[in-house]
């Protein structure tokens, strides 16, 4: 067939598909069969060198007039196809805009969350690391590491939530402190041991001051030369960073924990003649922790010699904290999932508290 006959040919077929091309994908294909490396005008192109001067100068052109059209004809197709793909888009993607806006939700860290990250800040800048345990616990763990005895009333169930009993009558239970998480790290480590402990604990209580569900951080220290100086040293440093103050005075009272020896709780100095609690100052004394020398017994439980080391340990509530330093009056809202209360107490999530760049 001739050269010019082949030309009205490819573009009378070609110009059809184009024309009828339903989508960018099939006009591509139709591209790459016409004027692709291998496609048919393509060929024709490559016939050139084997004609004469006269056939090629006559060929020549309508090959490459062929290609100009074809390839004019695609870019006009394609145009309108991104046309018609936007219209579609913006017929289906529209906006209704005598709706009422859709505010994005608002994040914030819970006060409870806050004093987890302020108290670990502090104690962290005193060397202390944090260690984790697991909420369900065995009776090991939560009372035999630590000295209470059989019988005694921490185990009765109007205390601890216990689970059923297994086939060889042992029972589960949730932690009623953090304590157990300080038994598992004398178990997986050598003195000196420094750590706090913070996580949920449960107990079956309900009013203005206690849930059922609430949170603690306990420290430990484990050494070869610590005595109750260093203890109290320890916690009247943390307590004047955590509430701000240059300093605060506390007072230790005698009191009794079985898995310390001897044991104390500690009172710091405020002031209660306003509405709001005043740390680091006045003549009144608030209730803040319980403390103690770590006793001889729970060291051998944890397979460390009492001859050798010892150590001190203590224990707070970091719901009554956060009570205290942000004035909540009540600690039930903190479990209600009020998001109001979330927005008025809740701290921006990315302004992590530092010793030096400020806590709260």
């Amino acid at each position: 067939m001739a050269i010019d006959q082949q030309v009205s040919s490819i573009e009378a077929e070609a110009s059809s598909a184009i024309a009828t091309a339903s989508d960018e994908a099939a006009l591509e294909a139709i591209r790459v069969a016409e004027l692709g490396k291998k496609g048919r005008l393509s060929l024709l192109m490559r016939e050139l060198g084997g004609m004469s001067p006269e056939q090629r100068q006559s060929a020549g052109p309508a090959l490459n007039g062929l290609k100009d059209r074809l390839t004019a004809a695609i870019n006009a197709r394609k145009a309108d196809l991104e046309l018609a793909s936007l219209n579609k888009r913006l017929e289906t993607e529209r906006e209704d805009l005598t709706l009422p806006p859709r505010y994005e939700p608002v994040g914030a860290l819970h006060p409870v969350m806050q004093v987890f990250e302020e108290l670990a800040a502090i104690f962290a800048d005193m060397g202390f690391a944090v260690a984790e345990g697991p909420d369900i616990e065995d009776d090991f763990h939560n009372f035999t590491a630590l000295n209470f005895p059989a019988g005694h009333p921490a185990r009765e169930m109007h205390d601890t939530f216990f689970m059923k009993p297994a086939a060889d009558g042992s029972r589960k239970l949730l932690r009623t402190h953090t304590s157990p998480i300080q038994v598992r790290a004398m178990l997986a480590n050598k003195p000196p041991i420094r750590v706090i402990a913070p996580g949920r604990v449960y107990r079956k209580d309900w009013d203005a001051t206690h849930t059922p569900m609430f949170h603690q951080i306990e420290g430990l220290v484990i050494d070869d030369k610590v005595h109750m100086g260093h203890l109290k040293s320890c916690l009247t440093e943390a307590f004047s960073r955590f509430f701000e103050v240059p300093t605060t005075e506390s007072r230790f009272r005698p009191h009794f924990f079985p898995f310390t020896e001897p044991s104390a709780e500690m009172d710091i100095r405020c002031d209660r003649s306003g509405a709001e609690i005043k740390v680091g100052e006045g003549n009144d004394w608030l209730e803040i922790l319980g403390c103690g020398m770590v006793h001889p017994n729970v060291l051998r439980s944890c397979n460390i010699d009492p001859e050798q080391y010892q150590g001190f340990a203590f224990g707070l509530g970091v719901d009554r904290l956060a009570m205290l330093k942000y004035g909540m009056p009540d600690l039930r809202p903190y479990f209600e999932a009020d998001v109001e209360w979330i927005r008025h107490y809740g701290f921006k999530p990315w302004l992590l508290p530092t010793v030096t760049g400020g806590l709260s």
